[in-house]
């Protein structure tokens, strides 16, 4: 699977996916610490990888963009520790790793995941 992390996603986190086979760049590898969302969103459409974030606010440009399907994870944890947030996407390359190929938006929270598949709002 191919992923663009966000800033707040911990170097850590993107070595141990490229440790397990994903093709995963982090917005700092690019030197684009400074684009704006829409932008991040627009190039992870571009190049068919889905984002890995904190940041709220994809949720509402995913909800917004029309016919674009990209796929976001946006994690909503108490708990923001490296191990924890490793632990965390386990469990969604587990469970929803179909879901995100096809398009969908995955909220990771420290007890559950929602999973919500794309386009939104459809039949």
């Amino acid at each position: 699977m191919k992923f663009l992390a966000d800033m707040g996603i911990s170097l850590r986190v993107v070595d141990w996916l490229r440790q397990q086979g994903h093709d995963t760049v982090h917005l700092r590898d690019l030197g684009l610490q400074r684009l704006a969302d829409a932008e991040v969103f627009k190039r992870a459409a571009d190049e068919g990888r889905v984002i890995l974030t904190f940041d709220l606010d994809f949720g509402e440009i995913l909800a917004l963009s029309g016919n674009q399907i990209v796929s976001v994870v946006i994690f909503r944890l108490r708990n923001t520790t490296t191990p924890f947030v490793i632990q965390r996407l386990e469990v969604v390359l587990l469970d929803a790793s179909t879901a995100l190929a096809a398009g969908a938006i995955v909220i990771v929270e420290d007890f559950r995941i929602r999973i919500r598949r794309l386009p939104l709002g459809g039949p």
